[in-house]
């Protein structure tokens, strides 16, 4: 449906804005309607440029990893949508380090369209997207494009202390991304000391946190209204400085699990991410 509202929308504006979608999750029970094999890849792909009303897609992701599907035939169906005119640029979400890497090498190897851009949970309650995949990504010149960069609804400037999450907030209503609520409340303390220094909200100072970060290339936020657009869209214009970029680093930092606990051990073997 939101393919088909959008197609409505943008309906004669198709040049003038990029179409990013998705495939590989379950778009029934059927099971042929799931996953990245070639079957289910092109008649995802014929099936929303039908919904969206435009002979290509910009940016077509695979929602998550299939590791059912051999990865040489998702990326070979995938080039030969890119080669057919009707995908412009591949990308992936959610996969792990060796998921992207192979997938890379493959690309490389056969001559087939590579990942262009890898769609990632990155916010400053969740940072363990900078322990591989960052690095991955400035090695390769993998982009990223951050998916839920307010935790949920975490970082929206409505919880803290002394005000729980709404009960009719995403994040009230479910688990949606696990944090512990003491980490939270320091990150959001910092949060608020900051929204006063610059005069800007809390959730766009969050966002510029993450905006700042090395390989992001943008932010996918969700509005529940036309307000909270707006005021999102106020995240760019403007920096934090050093030191309060320092600042949301020290608070939000998280001691990495292993391997990469051990390897920042030896910051003269470790490039810094530029």
């Amino acid at each position: 449906m939101a393919e088909e509202i959008l197609g409505t929308v943008l309906e004669g504006r198709q040049g003038r804005v990029l179409i990013s979608t998705k495939a590989t999750f379950p778009m029934s029970e059927l099971p042929n309607e799931i996953g990245s094999s070639r079957y289910h890849l092109i008649e995802a792909c014929e099936a929303s440029l039908r919904r969206l009303k435009t002979d290509h897609i910009d940016v077509y992701h695979m929602h998550g990893f299939d590791a059912v599907t051999p990865i040489e035939e998702t990326l070979r169906a995938l080039d030969d949508l890119v080669r057919s005119g009707k995908v412009r640029y591949i990308a992936c979400s959610n996969f792990s380090g060796w998921h992207l890497m192979k997938s890379l090498s493959l690309s490389e190897k056969y001559g087939w369209s590579r990942y262009i851009a890898h769609q990632v949970y990155y916010s400053l309650v969740g940072r363990e997207f900078e322990w591989e995949l960052m690095p991955l990504g400035v090695d390769q010149g993998v982009g990223s494009m951050v998916w839920s960069p307010l935790a949920g609804g975490a970082l929206s400037g409505k919880i803290s202390r002394n005000r729980p999450a709404p009960a009719q907030s995403r994040v009230g209503q479910i688990e949606f991304i696990p944090f512990d609520s003491e980490f939270l409340f320091k990150i959001v303390d910092v949060l608020e000391d900051l929204s006063r220094e610059t005069g800007k909200t809390i959730p766009q100072v969050a966002l510029n946190w993450v905006l700042r970060r090395p390989t992001v290339s943008n932010v996918i936020v969700g509005a529940r209204n036309e307000e909270q657009l707006i005021q999102n869209l106020g995240a760019v214009g403007w920096s934090l400085s050093s030191e309060q970029v320092a600042r949301l680093d020290a608070v939000s930092e998280k001691k990495p699990i292993y391997p990469y606990w051990h390897q920042r051990g030896f910051p003269e073997l470790m490039p810094p991410l530029v």
